[in-house]
């Protein structure tokens, strides 16, 4: 895969150690969950660098003085159901005042497809910073479909989000959306014949949730 300005894959060794943890089949779900909120965390330090800032008055014990913090505290945390969820509390860690939106997605066993079955986002949502989190971007079919509604809606300042991905998840999602920043935790090698990605980490909302 070439490589594309949008495209931000990270190297910290922190975040590379924790992903290793979850590609474990011994790792307990109590811990992946666990890791999969830290990896999140992490990953949001980097997406969030760019988040507006505004000088506040602050008193401090020795003086008033003029202060930056995030202006307006308009950020939107959007989990594509439901491994998404794993990744929202990392965020809030960082942001405590996000708004929560939820995007209902399926994956049809036989084309790999997704199918959307529930989309709630804050309103407005046009004023918002948007991420958009999943553990998984394989196939991108999910992804490009989430980001396709949040637009429909009105969002237009759009990050997606995830822990692993396949380049073909990768070259997809960018090829439909040119416009949004895209955050891998790690590229893998590929997607096999069943459209899971490889060497991948196996099904990260049955690995959260503890269910088969």
């Amino acid at each position: 895969m070439e490589a594309k300005e949008n495209v931000i894959c990270m190297t910290h060794p922190l975040i590379q150690h924790k992903i290793s943890r979850l590609r474990d089949k011994n790792t307990g779900t109590n811990e992946f969950r666990k890791l999969v909120e830290e990896i999140a965390m992490l990953e949001g330090f980097e997406a969030l660098k760019d988040l507006p800032m505004e000088d506040v008055e602050v008193e401090t014990p020795i003086e008033t003085c003029m202060t930056p913090m995030i202006a307006g505290r308009k950020l939107a945390v959007v989990p594509i159901l439901r491994a998404g969820l794993g990744m929202v509390e990392g965020l809030l860690a960082l942001v405590p005042t996000a708004k929560i939106g939820h995007i209902g997605l399926y994956r049809d066993e036989v084309t790999h497809e997704p199918h959307e079955y529930y989309c709630k986002l804050p309103d407005p949502i046009e004023e918002r910073t948007i991420v958009v989190v999943d553990p998984m971007l394989a196939t991108g079919g999910s992804a490009v479909d989430a980001i396709t509604m949040i637009k429909k809606h009105g969002g237009r300042d759009i990050k997606f989000m995830c822990i692993i991905a396949a380049p073909e998840g990768v070259e997809r999602l960018s090829k439909a959306h040119p416009d949004i920043q895209i955050y891998v935790g790690h590229l893998d090698r590929c997607l096999n014949e069943q459209a899971y990605i490889c060497p991948g980490l196996g099904d990260a909302g049955d690995r959260i949730f503890g269910t088969r």
